[in-house]
């Protein structure tokens, strides 16, 4: 009897099994959620856009390995800026009125991200920016119209963490070096305005274009103009030009800078030079932190042998893709720019990213995830970026929550 019942039940599977491997063959496949990518791939600043695309491309892969969003994969389209505004203007047009995506993630540079952001906007096609910093590009447009996100550290939040550390330390003569793109045209006006508020101005500002092959001149004016300390505002290969006319001029006060000064690139050019150089950081690496020591090892897994220059680009552009699917389950799909600003001011669970654990990043007046107690100082040390200050270190994989504006 129980030969015949098993029999039966070998007969069943046989004659069901090729039927539902049929039927799921035959089945169509469900439509990807393509979302659009922006960040410089190539030029000068495709240190940190090629890191935030690993980034971004670890999030899809792991979304799409437990069934993307309800059985529906994740399609990165991505597009290559350049760092060039006309082309970042080119390609965001080309995103949302050609190819249609759901949403955007992108841009790394300010100065390519403020000449695009009428695009979106004027469609009501969600921008979710994961790293460029300039304080304006959430300025542009009030948060209760604005179809504008930021998951980065605006240049205004690490400006004031610089001018508070460098009063702290009781220098009062500080020397500006900033490059002449948008980006450093912002930084210098943000940090000249937290001096003033600490009652002090800049002795000295220097400005210059990218692709400077040195500068000596600058910094012995701000030597000259008896400069105590350097802020530096620009990226990766000027800043590490930066760091090695700082050292060939004897300058002897310290070098700040926001965050393209912890770039692996700035270290890999000025050598030694970049020692002690400080930065502000939203993410060091903590081998202490369970979920952001997996993190760091799984990027470096995703980049097959490729370099990650900037670890923060990296995590907050995979922090972003999380974070948008997130939205997506809140609208259960609707991928409209209004559904999506509703859903990310009023998200109704706790993000807990490889950054930090968002708990209600956005509000209706506010588009900015971070504010000034969540961030960090670092330091370059021995070739690697670590917390300026340990008890930053042991406060870390403590839960930050946005500040009451």
């Amino acid at each position: 009897m129980q030969k015949t019942i098993a029999s039966c039940w070998l007969a069943l599977a046989a004659a069901v099994v090729p039927a539902c491997a049929w039927a799921q063959a035959s089945a169509p496949a469900a439509p990807p959620v393509r979302v659009g990518f922006i960040c410089p791939f190539s030029g000068g600043s495709q240190d940190f856009g090629n890191s935030a695309r690993i980034g971004a491309e670890l999030a899809v892969k792991e979304i799409n390995e437990v069934g993307g969003y309800l059985g529906r994969p994740i399609e990165l389209v991505e597009r290559d800026d350049k760092a060039d505004p006309d082309v970042g203007r080119k390609v965001s047009q080309d995103l949302v009125l050609k190819e249609k995506v759901a949403f955007t993630i992108g841009f790394c540079n300010s100065g390519v991200a403020i000449k695009s952001l009428d695009v979106f906007q004027d469609h009501q096609h969600l921008l979710m920016i994961p790293v460029a910093t300039g304080s304006a590009l959430t300025a542009k447009y009030p948060p209760a119209s604005s179809y504008i996100f930021r998951l980065s550290a605006r240049d205004s939040i690490q400006a004031a963490a610089m001018v508070d550390d460098i009063v702290k330390r009781g220098y009062t003569r500080v020397a500006v070096l900033a490059d002449s793109t948008g980006y450093g045209e912002g930084g210098l006006k943000d940090v000249a305005t937290f001096l003033a508020d600490k009652k002090l101005k800049p002795v000295y500002v220097g400005r210059f274009d990218l692709g400077v092959k040195s500068l000596a001149q600058q910094v012995a004016e701000a030597k000259a103009a008896g400069a105590e300390v350097l802020v530096g505002y620009t990226v990766g290969p000027e800043f590490a030009v930066m760091a090695q006319s700082r050292v060939e001029g004897h300058f002897a006060g310290p070098l700040y800078g926001p965050w393209p000064l912890s770039f692996r690139s700035v270290a890999e050019r000025a050598g030694s030079a970049v020692e002690g150089a400080i930065m502000v950081q939203t993410i060091i690496q903590d081998l202490s932190n369970e979920r952001r020591y997996s993190f760091i090892a799984r990027l470096a897994h995703a980049a097959g042998g490729q370099h990650v220059s900037s670890l923060m680009a990296a995590a907050q552009s995979y922090d972003a893709m999380h974070l948008m699917l997130r939205a997506m389950f809140q609208t259960h799909g609707d991928t409209s720019g209004p559904a999506l600003k509703a859903a990310l001011e009023n998200l109704e669970h706790r993000y807990p990213g490889v950054v930090t654990t968002h708990d209600h990043p956005f509000s209706a007046t506010d588009h900015d995830a971070f504010t000034r107690n969540m961030v960090w100082l670092g330091v370059w040390r021995k070739g690697e970026v670590q917390f300026l200050y340990p008890e930053d270190a042991k406060r870390a994989s403590i839960m930050r929550h946005k500040e009451s504006p």
